[in-house]
């Protein structure tokens, strides 16, 4: 596998763009990035900064009303002779927030580059407040993730030319190694959210993670066979006649050099294709399932930046890597499936698999929960189409008792927020539980009804019901938040073209930093 090179990212004190002259600095363009209307901005900046600016007012009066695409501007005394101005607009609505800022040093820094820069400067210009307390953090991520480039073309050849160091104003050396780090992982999620089903297939996704994990002090191990797990097997009956196709486990472990009062163990799904199985995906909904892998993609960047950041917590993730195919051999609707908790399973909809895999999983990750210091289980999927017909392009994060009551869910919606990664929160209802109750004494819990999830009331709630129980987990004390990020894997929210975003890593490894509650 060709292997990603991020630029290197380096931190620019603001004072040194007090000199006379900016030529001198090891930069080739400096992308200014700030609210409009950038004429009342014009004391924020120092001499050749400000004439450069004022020129390109006087040029393009529409680049002080803001928001506008990148525009270039020759400008002596900058670094390589280029200013790219992005107005972002006036960002004094309450509505507005920090992803503006993202947007728009992404844009800068891809269009610095596309104009011949190797090395631009972002200088981030952004409003006070605790929605924007993480701007220049989230400039740098965004101006790294805007040169990543699909497997799929850097095995080929075809990546498009990208920074070979990126700058950004403000930010000190530590800070610029430790947002490097989440970079990784980001690049990591998008690499095995974003890539092709046979390039990632579940094994091959497998072979990844041991490859990117060497020296990292994770330990990783694989779990070919998976009758532990029942209900990844049936999910991928269909699948065991083509090796490279056969499911796997695989688990992440990494462990602190001191003794850790914390553990986070997270469960990722990692259906490599969802061709829906029995009830198949008609109308052209089959198009895109390639990236119904995020959720392991996500779980598997963020140990991958926990590790580097060398975080004081102990973190465990399990992938359930598995293709959901159709043939004579898939599960079908109405079976009933004694789960790896015990729980007996009747299947509702094949199409609805995700759950299963991640309730086979969660009923390991109990098991690690319960011999933990200070537990936390997450799961993270892109489970739903509901979540985004409901919310749009943002997490929905669902949690039990125990995780609303220490506070997990207004933690992680605070550091959604200031790391551009934001989420919506709804709690599991009664009705939620009563919808996959029972209907007879030959089963537990039912998976799903036979409709999508996007033509069923709280279609992205009830499964968190089905989680709850089919894990194990309902009733335990331990705090439990479900992640559907079906609504954010991908931007725009094409799944066949969009580009694999890496959201939820920022976020979830901001979360890793916090103290126990």
């Amino acid at each position: 596998m060709s292997s990603y090179d991020p630029p290197l990212l380096l931190g620019q004190p603001e004072d040194a763009l007090a000199q006379g002259s900016l030529e001198g600095l090891p930069f080739d363009a400096l992308v200014l990035v700030a609210p409009s209307p950038l004429s009342s901005r014009g004391g924020a900046f120092t001499g050749p900064v400000s004439a450069a600016l004022a020129c390109a007012l006087k040029a393009d009066a529409a680049l002080d009303r803001g928001p506008r695409p990148p525009a270039v501007i020759a400008a002596p005394g900058l670094p390589g002779g280029r200013l790219v101005v992005v107005p972002m607009g006036p960002l004094g609505e309450d509505t507005d927030d920090v992803r503006s800022v993202a947007e728009a040093v992404a844009a800068g820094t891809s269009r610095a580059v596309d104009a011949g820069a190797t090395r631009p400067l972002v200088w981030v210009q952004a409003p006070s407040g605790p929605r924007f307390s993480r701007a220049r953090e989230v400039a740098a991520l965004a101006a790294l993730g805007s040169q990543w480039a699909p497997v799929e073309a850097r095995e080929a050849g075809k990546a498009p030319r990208t920074a070979s160091a990126v700058g950004v104003v403000g930010l000190d050396e530590a800070r610029a190694r430790s947002l490097s780090a989440i970079d990784h992982g980001r690049a990591l999620c998008r690499d095995i959210a974003g890539t092709e089903p046979e390039r990632m297939a579940p094994r091959r996704i497998a072979e990844l993670c041991e490859i990117a994990f060497r020296g990292t002090g994770v330990a990783v191990s694989v779990e070919h066979d998976v009758s532990g797990y029942p209900l990844i097997a049936a999910v991928a009956r269909a699948s065991m006649r083509v090796e490279r196709h056969r499911p796997c486990v695989v688990r992440l472990s990494y462990t602190p050099e001191a003794p850790a009062s914390r553990t986070v163990v997270l469960v990722g799904k990692g259906v490599t294709y969802d061709t829906g199985g029995a009830d198949l995906k008609t109308d052209g909904h089959m198009a895109g399932m390639s990236r119904d892998k995020g959720g392991a993609g996500a779980v598997a960047g963020l140990v991958l930046a926990a590790a580097l950041l060398k975080v004081p917590v102990r973190v465990v993730g399990l992938l359930g890597l598995v293709r959901n195919n159709v043939g004579d051999e898939a599960f079908v609707s109405d079976e009933i499936i004694r789960a790896r908790s015990g729980v007996r399973v009747r299947i509702g909809n094949t199409d609805a698999e995700g759950r299963l895999v991640l309730s086979d999983l969660l009923a390991e990750a109990k098991s690690i929960a319960e011999r933990a210091p200070s537990p936390t289980v997450l799961s993270v999927a892109t489970l739903t189409g509901h979540v985004y017909r409901a919310y749009g392009p943002y997490v929905g994060a669902i949690g039990n008792g125990s995780a609303q009551r220490a506070g997990t869910l207004e933690l992680l919606d605070r550091l959604g927020e200031a790391w551009g990664e934001p989420l919506e929160r709804s709690r599991p209802r009664r009705e939620d539980y009563s919808f996959v109750a029972p209907r007879s004494s030959a089963e537990d819990v039912v998976s799903s009804n036979r409709l999508a999830s996007v033509n069923t009331p709280r279609g992205h709630q009830f499964p968190f019901a089905f989680l709850d129980i089919a894990s194990g987990l309902r009733g335990e004390k331990i705090p439990f938040v479900h992640l559907d990020i079906g609504g954010v894997v991908v931007d725009p929210p094409d799944w066949q073209f969009g580009r694999p975003t890496g959201s939820p890593v920022a976020m979830l490894t901001a979360f890793l930093g916090q103290p126990a509650e």
